[in-house]
Parts: C-alpha cells; sequence; structure tokens
C-alpha cells in the first residue's frame, strides 16, 4: 500500500516508509492474534492439568499445541516482520532505490 502510494505521488519507497510500514502492520496483527491464543490456550490447559482418566493421552496431545500456539505467536509478532524488513530493504538497496548515507 505505501509502495504503491508513492509510486502514484512519484516519490520514491524509502527504509523509512518500509519501516512505517511494517510496523504498522505488526500492530494490526497483534489483537487477532492474542485473541486466537488466548482462546486456543483457555481451552488447552485445563487439558494440561487435568489428572482423570485418558489425562495422560489428552497432555500429550496438548503439549504440542501449546508449544505450537507460543512458536507461531513469536513467528507472526516478531519473525515474519523482520525478515520482511531485511529482504525488501535488501531489494530496495540492490534496485538504487535508496540512497544509503556515508559515514564521510
Amino acid at each position: 500500500m505505501q509502495e504503491a502510494r508513492r509510486l502514484a505521488e512519484g516519490t520514491p519507497f524509502t527504509r523509512a516508509d518500509l519501516h512505517e510500514a511494517v510496523m504498522l502492520g505488526a500492530v494490526e496483527r497483534v489483537r487477532p492474534k492474542m485473541m486466537t491464543v488466548v482462546a486456543i490456550m483457555a481451552g488447552l490447559l485445563p487439558i494440561m492439568w487435568s489428572t482423570g482418566t485418558g489425562s495422560e493421552v489428552m497432555q500429550r496431545i496438548a503439549v504440542p499445541m501449546i508449544g505450537g500456539m507460543v512458536s507461531s505467536t513469536a513467528l507472526t509478532l516478531v519473525v515474519i516482520p523482520a525478515v520482511y524488513t531485511l529482504i525488501k530493504g535488501w531489494s530496495l538497496s540492490r534496485a538504487g532505490k535508496v540512497i544509503v548515507p556515508s559515514l564521510s
């Protein structure tokens, strides 16, 4: 969206625009992701703490699901935006669209 708007205006898409777009996108994903994780964890945690008949089997099913929810949250909110920023920033630099300031 940012890049399309910049192209329509005739101005180049910069690293600052990239950073702003990634931050806005990550912030928009926090609420739906956390709602999903909390709902699933609320259902799985009682299974983890159960002691009745068949609880050992259910716990073996619930543990990987809880781990998956924790890792998918970290992946969605931290890793994917960071990797996207690195790749997109690299492609901007290669295309010559971004002028990287020199130290001299």
